[in-house]
């Protein structure tokens, strides 16, 4: 039987779910970019050059291993701008008999091929997504019935699930989590290696010219350009960070420095989002470099709880609250988005360089993106839905699926704890204990008030007083209340006084 097997472009695996009792001889792939998906939010250039580029190298890949490829470009004068009307003019094409997709990572496009077999008038097979370790009918079950999700307890059944880290049904080391081994500082003496960088070859240098042409007002800078697009190059890049940068990967995992864009991270969410690489296999490499004695317990279970953990978690939280996920905001927050955050253009040190970072390389890590970005729209009272599109748009790895649970879920609480146990709000205190920022900063991280005073200590006490009659209750906060409330009056006043003064000057 002739299928027609739609592969999206964060499906970009050669043995994808939908391709697997596809006759290549009779059937042929259709893969398609579309205007509609390019610009529901307004992604960093980066990032639509980094999709399209690795769409087009698979799209060669899948031709040499035998498949028929239909691939339809931007440029194309007939493009219908949306997967279903390319889906609907590749039937007229190739008349089918049957159609197939893996079922798709974002809530909106699982509702538009929800709609493909009344349209076609042809069977659709919608087969399960076999890259995530947990399906979300799993994580259902799992959810089903607890009055608290937290990402530890889904983990360890993850660790047992996969047996990662894992010896005679215990885990390695005595206990699971050693975030707590993780929280060093970063200091400039450190021997810090750098990402591995592939140079664009032609068909990247095309969709480079493309992007460059139709979305030249978007945010961020097109070049210099030097993700890898083809599976080869990240096979190579994730051996580079196995190599050269896990062994301290964990004992960094937080810190921040200013002109240090990377410092130990992999750089590999990119490529595990869109399918160029395999999560369980790259954990199962991490695991074996521990095992080696290359890599320390701390950095291998540090990653791997990020990949089978968090990764897993933030999935099943999506499948399981969509589609009205999107819509919590627990605090009422309605602040728009400050201009900066499209240009940098800040006296916040940490704000600047984290914004600067984000529009030069279409990333920043974790810390960046939850205690920097993330913690001062909190405490600021943005609107948590403007928040996530921006995390949306301007992260080469930000698909829906992982960027909104963490982005209104962890970073912006704005689901009243359904994801995390209590708000990461902040003050400067802990920006300038896990970086340098503050040492170039033109306010003062130790002052706490006035004029010159560094804003975010303001604005956390400022965000639990606005925020009392929801967050009092929560006991990881009892203890920073009853500091609040041995206060005297005068400087509960300067803290409100400058938390103010400051929110209206945006």
């Amino acid at each position: 039987m002739s299928d027609l097997v739609f592969i999206l472009g964060d499906q970009l695996t050669p043995g994808i779910s939908s391709l697997k009792g596809a006759d290549p001889s009779v059937s042929r792939v259709l893969m398609a970019e579309v205007m509609e998906e390019a610009s529901y939010v307004r992604h960093h250039k980066k990032k639509i050059a980094f999709i399209f580029s690795a769409m087009r190298h698979f799209a060669a890949e899948m031709r040499a291993a035998g498949w028929q490829v239909d691939y339809v470009t931007l440029d194309d004068p007939d493009n219908s701008g949306s997967f279903t009307g390319e889906l609907m003019r590749a039937v007229a094409r190739h008349q089918p008999e049957r159609l197939r997709v893996t079922r798709p990572s974002e809530w909106r496009v699982d509702q538009a091929v929800g709609k493909w077999e009344q349209l076609s008038g042809l069977p659709v097979i919608v087969s399960e997504d076999d890259r995530f370790v947990c399906t979300a009918e799993e994580f259902g079950s799992w959810a089903r019935g607890r009055k608290q999700l937290r990402m530890e307890n889904f983990y360890r059944e993850m660790r047992r699930k996969t047996g990662l880290l894992m010896e005679n049904g215990e885990p390695v080391g005595g206990q699971w989590n050693f975030d707590a081994d993780n929280r060093n500082a970063a200091s400039r003496d450190l021997f810090i290696p750098r990402p591995l960088r592939i140079e664009p070859d032609a068909v990247t240098r095309d969709v480079l010219s493309l992007v460059q042409k139709r979305f030249a007002d978007n945010f961020g800078d097109l070049e210099p350009f030097w993700f890898a697009v083809t599976r080869d190059d990240a096979e190579r890049a994730r051996s580079h960070f196995i190599e050269q940068a896990l062994p301290r990967f964990g004992d960094y995992q937080d810190a921040m420095l200013a002109d240090e864009k990377f410092l130990y991270h992999s750089l590999l969410s990119y490529y595990l989002n869109v399918g160029l690489l395999d999560p369980l296999e790259t954990c199962r490499m991490v695991e074996a470099a521990y095992q080696s004695g290359h890599a320390p317990l701390n950095a291998a279970e540090g990653f791997i709880r990020q990949i089978i953990g968090w990764r897993e978690y933030v999935r099943g939280i999506y499948w399981l609250k969509m589609p009205g996920y999107m819509d919590e905001n627990v605090f009422g927050a309605t602040r728009p988005l400050p201009d900066f955050y499209w240009t940098g253009n800040t006296d916040m040190a940490c704000l600047r360089a984290a914004i600067t970072q984000t529009r030069e390389e279409a990333y920043a890590h974790h810390i960046q993106r939850l205690m920097v970005t993330g913690n001062f729209a909190l405490l600021a009272g943005v609107d948590p839905k403007q928040v996530h599109e921006w995390y949306l748009a301007v992260y080469a790895d930000a698909f829906e699926w992982v960027e909104l649970p963490n982005t209104l879920g962890m970073s912006q609480y704005a689901d009243g704890g359904q994801l995390g146990s209590k708000p990461y709000a902040a003050s400067g205190n802990y920006i300038s204990k896990m970086s340098d920022y503050c040492k170039s900063c033109s306010f003062d991280v130790k002052q706490k008030t006035g004029e010159g005073a560094c804003p975010f200590n303001s604005l956390y006490w400022n965000f639990l007083v606005r925020n009392e009659p929801k967050l009092k209750s929560n006991p990881r906060l009892a203890q920073t209340y009853r500091t609040w409330e041995r206060m005297d009056a005068d400087r509960k006043q300067e803290y409100l006084a400058s938390a103010k003064a400051f929110l209206s000057s945006l």
